[in-house]
């Protein structure tokens, strides 16, 4: 295994660890669950850039990045339906977990039929994701006192853009199947 593919496989290792740390007694738990987030997000950026670097692309690593990155993603937004019983919180989660079975599937399917140039992820999928992983950490670790609450808000705020992001970036594959299903596809059109 490659040094690329080997951050990724830790990303998805770091998961257990940060809900453990979550259920630790506070305030350790909280910081230790979005600091081991933090760390594996960091990785999502490094393991790409690394493999482009030390020419170490894969396809193992092209199929295992984006799940760790859903699977990351899913568990923090699943504590933090634990952590904040707030409606908001729980459209979030479902927009974000839900685009991310529809999209993987789309994907998965276009792919199996020849199209899997145009599955590729987009610079919007990537904006959605930084967002997310601005955000998660922030309301995962912000603490209860007062001076909480603005840390607690802007954290409300960006995963409200990482929403939009979401949805807008759904629309977009959902642009390029419906497209390629009436044979419009970027390799038929010239």
């Amino acid at each position: 295994m490659n040094l690329p593919n080997l951050l990724t496989a830790l990303r998805v290792l770091a998961i257990p660890l940060m809900v453990l740390f979550y259920y630790l007694p506070q305030p350790i738990s909280t910081v230790g669950a979005a600091l081991v987030f933090i760390v594996a997000s960091i990785t999502d950026w490094l393991d790409g850039w690394l493999a482009r670097k030390m020419n170490q692309t894969s396809e193992f690593g092209a199929f295992l990045d984006p799940v760790a990155d859903k699977l990351l993603v899913s568990v923090a937004l699943i504590l933090l339906l634990h952590r904040m019983d707030n409606a908001f919180i729980t459209l979030a989660a479902m927009v974000v977990i839900g685009r991310e079975i529809v999209v993987s599937a789309l994907r998965e399917w276009m792919a199996q039929a020849g199209n899997r140039t145009s599955v590729a992820v987009t610079s919007l999928a990537k904006l959605k994701t930084g967002f997310q992983m601005t955000a998660i950490p922030i309301l995962l670790w912000y603490p209860s006192e007062p001076a909480g609450e603005s840390l607690r808000l802007l954290g409300i705020a960006l995963l409200g853009i990482a929403v939009v992001l979401t949805l807008w970036s759904m629309g977009v594959y959902f642009k390029v199947f419906l497209a390629s299903l009436k044979g419009e596809g970027p390799e038929t059109k010239g």
